[in-house]
């Protein structure tokens, strides 16, 4: 099967910073391609604002309506068999995982979130959801259209990061009153304890900062085997344990390279990585370029 990997559009009602794809707004829907489709590198927030559409979304079908949210944040996911009435249209915030070290969420968000979005990426708004983000968009599409302000893009990124914190507000809310209408459904005590060993996994990868890599560590601090850990991992979130690990370490050095002045060397020493070249080329494989070419491209990007 020929998936289409689906790139943010350019052209009417689309606002972004300059030409980069990193951040994108979209103030209307446009049209897209037929097939299946996937987005490797942003993570997406659709807001319907009028009419109906339906499509598959990793093999689930779901339908938006006005007022409804979905939230796309898993990489390598596939929408297909899309189809819309003729006034559906919607709001688009389109970020990549670059970009949202600009954003100020990076202390909110967690990993355990994704257990959550997984398998709930569409919400219904209350009237008071819509009426907040409403404001936000159009304070987010005046700002991104004045580039004249000497702190533009640093505006520009407040206000996103804002308004997707008020958006993980809603998630928690939800994810909240869902497990407290769900309590006692459980079938087993095992269904409850491999939810629980998935939730507490997510948690001890991000606090190990990066500087743990292999599966084994992680499911020994947890006391299973890497074999149950794997499974369980697909169960709930549908990825291998090292993908998560991966994602993490990435993490990791994104960070230290563009918001310390650590060298390659302490870096590598600090992420406990053999030697510099070891972390080179780690760093080359998983995120397309040296950690210097890194550096210095977004060197040029914060400034």
């Amino acid at each position: 099967m020929n998936i289409l990997s689906l790139i943010p559009r350019h052209g009417k009602d689309t606002l972004r910073i300059g030409d980069s794809d990193e951040l994108v707004v979209m103030e209307n829907f446009g049209a897209l391609p037929k097939g299946p489709l996937t987005m490797d590198r942003h993570a997406l927030v659709i807001i319907c604002t009028e009419g109906m559409a339906q499509f598959d979304y990793n093999g689930t079908t779901y339908q938006l309506r006005k007022n409804d949210m979905f939230m796309h944040i898993m990489l390598h996911s596939v929408a297909d068999n899309f189809m819309a009435s003729a006034d559906f249209n919607c709001r688009q915030i389109w970020f990549t995982r670059s970009e949202t070290w600009n954003v100020d969420m990076q202390g909110k968000k967690s990993l355990t979130d994704l257990v959550y979005l997984k398998n709930h990426p569409k919400f219904t708004l209350t009237e008071a959801d819509v009426d907040l983000l409403d404001r936000y968009f159009q304070l987010l599409c005046m700002r991104m259209r004045d580039t004249s302000p000497i702190l533009y893009h640093d505006l520009v990124r407040s206000l996103v990061g804002t308004m997707l914190l008020e958006i993980l507000s809603i998630v928690r809310r939800n994810e909240r009153e869902d497990k407290e209408g769900e309590e006692g459904k459980y079938d087993t005590q095992n269904a409850l304890h491999g939810k629980q060993l998935a939730h507490l996994f997510l948690q001890i990868v991000e606090q190990s900062d990066g500087r743990i890599r292999r599966v084994e560590q992680f499911a020994r601090q947890l006391n299973v085997t890497p074999k149950y850990l794997s499974r369980l991992l697909r169960e709930t979130l549908d990825r291998k344990p090292s993908d998560i690990i991966s994602l993490y370490t990435e993490k990791a050095i994104e960070y230290r390279l563009r918001f310390t002045d650590m060298t390659m060397q302490q870096i590598a020493n600090d992420l406990k990585f053999a030697n510099p070249s070891f972390f080179g080329k780690y760093v080359k494989e998983h995120l397309g370029m040296t950690p210097l070419e890194y550096r210095n491209k977004y060197l040029k990007v914060d400034k």
